[in-house]
């Protein structure tokens, strides 16, 4: 018996300053990133989607919102998906890696990227998010499951599903906005991990590896 939980990263977020925002509130899709919300409805509305996870953040519940509504189901909440936890919430990286120049005390954060040192641990963040999983599958048994979360948290569920180790570069995450991270399980057994874009065409050309991450220092969502 297959079921299918689907991994979705939230869509576009205004963020004119360029803010780190990971887990603050008040931080809503833009007007593409409501495009993109509708485009996941439209592209895997019909599909066989019983159950609907979100993490607690603006973002997510607003990415998952379409999709619910076109599935006639109420949306989950799950602060186990919420986007991982970071020292340099709330700083501005609006201008890159000048941000570390004039502020070179955030340095001293960045000893170890294995852990990673400056955020929530990748080891914690798979845990989280694999009982979360495991939850979705148990709740859609032969159908499909979809959890709304971030792109940290979605990429480090996915290392950890295929083996691989957590270090990488933060522009190296196969996971764009509105993305698609679908783990397949026969029964209780994860066989297979696929990946797809509904909304890529809509991501601006250049656009599609996020700056402003919460976990890898500076690397999620354009402004």
């Amino acid at each position: 018996m297959e079921t299918i939980v689907h991994l979705l990263r939230h869509g576009e977020v205004h963020n004119p300053e360029g803010v780190l925002y990971g887990r603050r509130d008040g931080f809503h899709l833009s007007e593409l990133g409501n495009r993109m919300a509708r485009r996941i409805a439209e592209s895997i509305g019909d599909r066989d989607i019983v159950h609907i996870v979100t993490s607690p953040l603006e973002r997510a519940r607003e990415t998952g919102a379409p999709l619910a509504a076109v599935r006639g189901l109420e949306p989950v909440l799950d602060p186990r998906v919420i986007e991982s936890a970071n020292k340099f919430e709330g700083i501005s990286f609006r201008d890159g890696g000048m941000t570390f120049v004039k502020r070179p005390s955030l340095l001293r954060h960045m000893y170890n990227p294995l852990t990673p040192s400056w955020g929530e641990p990748y080891d914690e963040i798979a845990a989280r998010m694999m009982a979360a999983v495991h939850d979705a599958r148990d709740a859609a048994r032969g159908h499909e499951a979809v959890v709304v979360s971030h792109q940290l948290p979605i990429w480090t569920t996915r290392l950890h599903a295929e083996g691989r180790s957590y270090l990488h570069h933060p522009k190296k995450r196969q996971c764009t906005l509105c993305s698609l991270t679908s783990l397949h399980f026969d029964g209780d057994r994860l066989v297979r991990v696929t990946y797809s874009e509904p909304a890529g065409d809509l991501i601006p050309v250049g656009d599609r590896s996020a700056p402003f991450s919460a976990g890898g220092a500076p690397a999620e969502d354009r402004p």
